[in-house]
């Protein structure tokens, strides 16, 4: 469609992305939509003393004019804005600004309908061949060791606890029930404290040199122990402070490992050890899969980053860089910050994560542009099943939370857009060409886990920061002006 002729159009701005208006639209058409409005209003109206569809014109202005020259006000400024981009080709990354020169006379309907409008476009995004594009497809075999090892720790997490036969010390393996109470230069502090608790002589889970200190314990014995906590350690007030926990063991307990025979793959729902065997290669299998998959994301992603240059939005970066600004803000309030990030100044951190939003919203727009050019969408199928995903990361609560997701518009845009991600990457991945080189399984682990750095991060937490499917015009909204 394009701008009607009596649509009077002047460019004020073009510099970059960004781009300014000016639009008239005459008093006559502005009339002419609202006598229509009056028009559609008279046929259900029902006004006292007249008969439906007989209420006279000047009555229904009367009554309803404010109210018609309002919606028609705004359908005007939504129809010229959607119309103007149309015509130019121009696709609007953020909703456009419109300031309306004289609004109150707007408003009351009377004289042109004059506005500005100015607002940031889509750049033009060139898509690189992905043919040309090679990446290495890192495969890693399923060793029996591998397989051995996963089965111990199922093995692990079914035994038995059972009283001693014989009173003894603690050792490493037996899991000693204790109260604890922590001070650190005498004094409590939270979370220091606590009874009951079941812990593994040696076990993993706990302030390093904690539970090794628990070997050597009588059932009833008291006494104190001190450990450091790690100068890395997320509560900041605590780390690198020195802990004395008086621990008292209230019962020594044997943990026996069963053997992983077919008595024990029956007690686990398998027909037998074999079927068990087979069952722990495949999902390894299956997580080498996933890792080498996470590996050629992030190393497809870091090529695509090298292979487009286009501009990108000074809105849609800022808003990318303020979100990204606010966690790493939360996150040094609250101590939680990496280490390397805590030694940098505020003007050094933010540099590196403004390049980091850059790379996102470019790397957003360039997937969006793929999905646009090969109809790439996101079914009303799959957004539910990922939304039947997320409710069952709530035991309990999968009802409530599915229900949330299905009648919250912004609750399920935030699913689709990861999902429309995911299949675009899938798409270009498919077209990439790939070199297969065959890692351990530790090597392969380390690839997939990547490095630390920002651009590790950016690829990490995701591209799609700007709109996956084709932004639409959004609906202008009038802003007061002091006339032109």
């Amino acid at each position: 469609m394009g701008i009607p002729q009596s649509m009077q159009v002047t460019e004020t701005l073009s510099e970059g992305l960004k781009r300014g208006f000016k639009v008239v639209i005459p008093a006559s058409l502005m009339e002419e939509r609202r006598l229509g409005k009056l028009e559609e209003l008279r046929k259900t109206v029902a006004v006292p003393g007249f008969r439906p569809g007989r209420v006279p014109l000047a009555i229904l202005r009367q009554r309803f004019g404010k109210a018609v020259a309002a919606e028609v006000l705004e359908e005007s400024l939504e129809q010229a804005t959607r119309e103007l981009f149309a015509e130019r080709g121009l696709r609007p990354a953020l909703q456009p600004r419109v300031e309306i020169e004289n609004p109150e006379r707007a408003a009351a309907g009377e004289g042109d309908l004059a506005f500005a409008l100015e607002c940031e476009v889509l750049p033009e995004v060139a898509v690189p061949d992905f043919s040309a594009i090679t990446l290495p497809r890192l495969t890693a075999e399923v060793t029996d060791e591998a397989v051995e090892k996963v089965l111990r720790e199922i093995a692990e997490r079914n035994r038995e606890l059972h009283p001693l036969a014989q009173a003894r010390p603690s050792q490493p393996g037996d899991v000693v029930t204790i109260d604890l109470k922590g001070e650190i230069d005498g004094k409590p502090f939270p979370g220091g404290s606590g009874e009951d608790m079941e812990v593994t002589v040696g076990g993993e889970g706990f302030i390093p040199g904690f539970s090794e200190q628990l070997a050597g314990f009588s059932e009833g014995e008291t006494r104190p122990i001190t450990v450091r906590f790690p100068d890395d350690y997320p509560a900041r007030d605590l780390a690198g402070k020195e802990a004395v926990f008086t621990i008292t063991v209230k019962k020594i307990q044997e943990a026996r490992v069963p053997e992983v025979n077919d008595a024990f793959a029956e007690r686990i729902g398998f027909e037998n050890a074999e079927e068990l065997r087979e069952t722990v290669r495949r999902q390894i299998a299956r997580q080498y899969d996933e890792m080498s998959r996470l590996h050629r994301r992030r190393l497809l992603l870091d090529r695509l980053a090298e292979l487009v240059t286009f501009p990108v939005p000074e809105g849609l970066l800022e808003a990318e860089f303020n979100q990204i600004w606010e966690r790493i803000s939360a996150d040094r309030a609250a101590g939680r910050l990496d280490p390397e990030d805590a030694a940098k100044d505020e003007e050094t951190l933010k540099a590196e994560y403004r390049a980091i939003a850059e790379r996102r919203v470019r790397l957003g727009l360039l997937l969006a542009e793929v999905a646009r050019l090969n109809n790439i969408t996101v079914s009303e199928d799959e957004l539910v099943r990922a939304m039947r995903r997320e409710a069952q990361r709530y035991p309990g609560q999968e009802a409530q939370i599915f229900e949330l997701y299905r009648t919250n518009p912004r609750f399920a845009e935030s699913l689709r857009g990861p999902l429309l991600e995911d299949k675009v990457i899938a798409f270009i991945l498919e077209r990439v060409k790939s070199e297969d080189r065959k890692v351990s399984a530790d090597e392969l682990a380390e690839a997939a886990e990547g490095e630390e750095s920002p651009a590790a991060v950016a690829a990490a937490e995701g591209a799609a920061s700007a709109p996956a499917e084709e932004p639409q015009p959004a609906p202008a909204q009038p802003a007061a002006g002091d006339g032109g």
